[in-house]
């Protein structure tokens, strides 16, 4: 289904309402380069299996949901939407799963008001150092001159466990790579990505929060920075998983899965 914002602009999205009683929906809320895909191919399904609702969308400027071409899509663009999203589907009993920079978004929409059962964080504590600052940058030239291909050539096996990289390179390193032009929705969101600003109050995140840290991301992790950020929310639980990467959704399904419905079991009690 489409959500229409404009009359250039729509949310693309899949809704499940709950089929057990009491259950929570889990809204899913995309890594910048993502899709609803990563989340309907397994964990969704899953937790649907079990009584829970299911909320996946994707930002503008991702597949299928369509934006002005004069629109800058921005963080304040898409945790806008996400509130949107929230207040015109209505999900029952929302907790709130993001990857990356989209937990950023979801803690950043709880920040602003959005009702939230809880929150669930997959690689996202981090701070913009000026390691992950050049590697934000470089993400957006690499894009702009070789497209979303290049880019996942040159950084996939730095993002995900050496056994996924290995079972999943028969599908990369192609060479078939195209630039971006500046209007297409991919380069929109990453050249605005850089500019995010991550500096956020944990401390002001009173729900209950999961995070998970896949401990062979060799881009985005900082384990003192995960410790230090997770200390200062006030209700959380944390899993540290050694087989996985920065994709869990991807890595791990099944496992996360079964993490996703533990919290939300303890979320319905």
């Amino acid at each position: 289904m489409h959500l229409t914002i404009g009359e250039a602009d729509t949310l693309y999205h899949i809704h499940h309402a709950p089929t057990r009683a009491g259950a929570p929906t889990f809204v899913f809320v995309n890594a910048l380069t993502g899709s609803t895909d990563a989340w309907e191919a397994e964990v969704a399904p899953g937790l649907r299996a079990a009584g829970f609702g299911t909320l996946s969308w994707n930002f503008r400027g991702q597949a299928e949901s369509a934006f002005s071409p004069d629109l800058e899509l921005t963080d304040a663009v898409i945790v806008s939407d996400l509130e949107r999203v929230l207040a015109e589907v209505k999900p029952e009993a929302p907790v709130l799963v993001g990857l990356s920079i989209g937990g950023l978004y979801a803690a950043r929409a709880v920040l602003n008001g959005a009702e939230a059962k809880g929150l669930v964080l997959l690689n996202t504590l981090r701070e913009i150092g000026p390691r992950i600052d050049w590697i934000n940058h470089a993400m957006a030239q690499i894009v702009a001159h070789g497209g979303v291909g290049l880019f996942l050539d040159a950084l996939f096996p730095l993002l995900v466990s050496d056994e996924f990289a290995k079972r999943a390179r028969g599908n990369f390193l192609r060479g078939d790579y195209a630039p971006l032009p500046p209007a297409h929705g991919h380069m929109n969101l990453m050249r605005n990505a850089a500019a995010t600003d991550w500096a956020i109050d944990y401390s002001a995140l009173a729900l209950p929060v999961l995070v998970i840290t896949g401990l062979q991301d060799r881009v985005f992790l900082d384990r003192e920075v995960v410790d230090r950020l997770y200390a200062q929310l006030p209700d959380a639980r944390r899993e540290d998983w050694e087989e996985a990467g920065h994709l869990l959704p991807q890595e791990a399904p099944a496992r996360l899965t079964r993490a996703l419905a533990g919290f939300g079991a303890e979320i319905e009690a």
